[in-house]
């Protein structure tokens, strides 16, 4: 990169930088895990000659942590396919149901918020459409960061959700469905032919919470990509100009991925998890009525603490069905 000539063709070099940063993230944490591996051994040698309490637990505390960064590198080894390292949008959608399946919808996108912050992700919300009452009708997120779409991929599909409804003046038990649809976040030099004739372009007021941040005009823009059907939408800006190429890029992105499905015969199964909205279909429930258990139908895997995934603690989840999809 230092040589004569190579920002002549920038480009070229951009592809050699995108290239080169995806080899260190590989060989960065694997450099830095075996000194620490080395300094490991040191310690032992130390514990060998003498007792120490405070060195033994010291020892104890990296082994742990070594431990957990060679288990994120194998996981990170198992997520497949060409976009694995890339961005994602991740989009909720309500089953039937209205204002409690929406409701239910809100609850996910905060999860995933979460979730995303935790792992050190940055998160905007690029479109908001509120239910009437509660709730969303749709949402979608931008999550940028390495690696975003290998890990929340695993999510896409059907959640269900049971609990007491706290819009039923009864109190009775109530459940829910919502869908989660994951795809890439394709680079601006991936080239998806998108003729102008097939598209419906809407425009109308951004939604929001209220105040002052709330859009005045008509500057949110949907597109409908009518031979597909895809549907996207962005309230992210102010300018109508920015939201509509922000609502391109979205269909971009959604456009490559269909592609790339159908490339790999995976189609027919991803468009059943998100045709049907309902029993039967879904890959998780999130039971808070009367115990508390998410289960997820993939891999078995059960967890007591339904509020902490909720608050984003989903990863367990994440690992155990690519550790299982990776050993398929």
């Amino acid at each position: 990169m230092a040589s004569p000539g190579f920002w002549d063709q920038p480009e070229s070099a951009r592809e050699v930088i995108d290239s080169s940063n995806q080899l260190k993230s590989w060989t960065e944490p694997w450099a830095g895990l075996a000194s620490r591996l080395a300094e490991l051994e040191e310690l032992a040698d130390l514990l060998a000659d003498a007792e120490d309490a405070d060195l033994a637990s010291e020892l104890d505390s990296e082994t742990a942590a070594v431990a957990d960064g060679l288990a994120e590198l194998e996981l990170r080894n198992m997520l497949r396919g060409p976009d694995a390292h890339r961005s994602a949008l991740l989009t909720v959608h309500p089953g039937a149901g209205g204002t409690e399946s929406q409701d239910w919808a809100e609850m996910l996108l905060r999860m995933y918020s979460r979730y995303a912050e935790r792992r050190g992700y940055t998160v905007n919300l690029v479109e908001y459409q509120p239910g009437e009452e509660a709730g969303v009708k749709s949402a979608t997120l931008e999550i940028l960061g390495d690696h975003a779409f290998g890990y929340l991929g695993a999510e896409t599909g059907v959640h269900r959700l049971v609990r007491i409804s706290p819009f039923d003046a009864q109190g009775r038990r109530h459940t829910s469905f919502a869908s989660v649809f994951v795809y890439p976040e394709v680079d601006e030099d991936v080239e998806i032919e998108i003729d102008e004739s097939d598209l419906r372009i809407d425009t109308y007021r951004a939604s929001g919470a209220g105040g002052q941040h709330v859009n005045k005009t008509d500057s949110a823009v949907r597109i409908t990509h009518v031979p597909t059907g895809i549907v996207v939408s962005c309230q992210q800006e102010r300018s109508q100009h920015k939201n509509r190429a922000k609502a391109m890029k979205m269909l971009q992105a959604a456009l490559y991925q269909k592609a790339e499905e159908e490339k790999e015969a995976e189609r027919q199964a991803l468009e059943d998890s998100k045709t049907d909205i309902a029993w039967g279909n879904q890959i998780r429930s999130y039971v808070l009525q009367p115990y508390t258990m998410v289960k997820d139908h993939r891999t078995s895997v059960e967890v007591g603490n339904a509020d902490g995934v909720l608050d984003g603690d989903i990863h367990g989840f994440i690992e155990a069905f690519l550790r299982r999809k990776g050993t398929a």
